[in-house]
């Protein structure tokens, strides 16, 4: 007689507990997997590198000159210039890092997965700035060295050293990741690619310069209040005239970023996928 092995009972047990470390890997899949993460990230590599050399390679004559003359060295404003071009590339992926889902449809998936909507606007906005923390001072690094090559070949390098250069190296790492979290409060609370990635560049590019033609202390304020004007000093080897200090600066652009990010995060609890 053939006797058979009673097969284990099958538990029907509860689905595993959402924590927010599973939040974060699921935000890291999805930022890791879409195909255009990759190509503006390289985008943001590429354009800062290639024109803080050509540019440093260009100019290193002419600050060899200055200096050999007495004039001021702008030698340490040549080594990351090409990030002011490649932090577009930036602000991009924080924008469609919540407007492609919303393009897609893909966000009532992820809301329906994750009920907790803050959690989730919260894994994906930590998950975006550790990239782009990592990929960004990856970039500072390799634009100071390439940059520095052209200038030492005209002695006028600028060591990793001297005053204010490592602190604007990883300085721009840290600027980077919060103008991608500053372009993903955009994305939340207008979603729409395009709106929000316009609005971003006409904060950062066009305003800022446009209000420091207000006459007097009001004008010097909203100036120096505006967001790449106070974050992008904590870039720069000396703050720029009539701006905060580097870590000042740094803060008051942190503190309007987290102030977008907290009213996208009540619109996102209020309003329908």
């Amino acid at each position: 007689m053939t006797t058979t092995t009673p097969a284990a009972p099958t538990a029907l047990g509860h689905a595993p507990r959402l924590t927010f470390a599973r939040i974060l890997d699921s935000e890291w899949a999805k930022i890791k997997t879409v195909r255009s993460t990759m190509w503006t990230l390289l985008a943001l590599f590429a354009v800062s590198v290639l024109i803080s050399w050509g540019i440093a390679a260009l100019a290193a004559g002419d600050v060899a000159k200055d200096v050999a003359e007495g004039k001021e060295n702008d030698a340490p404003d040549l080594l990351t210039v090409g990030v002011a071009f490649g932090q577009i590339a930036a602000l991009v992926l924080g924008v469609m890092s919540m407007t492609a889902e919303y393009s897609t449809g893909m966000i009532r998936t992820s809301l329906t997965a994750v009920p907790w909507r803050a959690s989730m606007l919260a894994a994906k906005a930590l998950v975006l700035a550790l990239v782009l923390f990592v990929v960004g001072a990856i970039t500072a690094f390799c634009c100071y060295f390439l940059a520095n090559l052209m200038l030492d070949a005209k002695d006028v390098g600028v060591g990793l050293g001297e005053p204010g250069v490592l602190r604007a190296l990883i300085g721009t790492g840290l600027y980077l990741a919060v103008l991608g979290l500053f372009g993903m409060a955009l994305g939340v609370l207008l979603r729409h690619t395009a709106g929000a990635i316009t609005l971003g560049i006409a904060l950062i590019f066009v305003v800022g310069g446009v209000v420091g033609l207000i006459p007097g202390k009001t004008g010097d304020w909203i100036a120096k209040l505006m967001p790449a004007n106070a974050g992008g000093q904590v870039m720069a080897v000396e703050a720029a005239d009539k701006m905060f200090q580097p870590w000042t600066g740094f803060a008051v652009f942190v503190a309007e970023t987290l102030l977008l990010l907290l009213l996208g995060a009540l619109l996102l609890e209020k309003r329908d996928a």
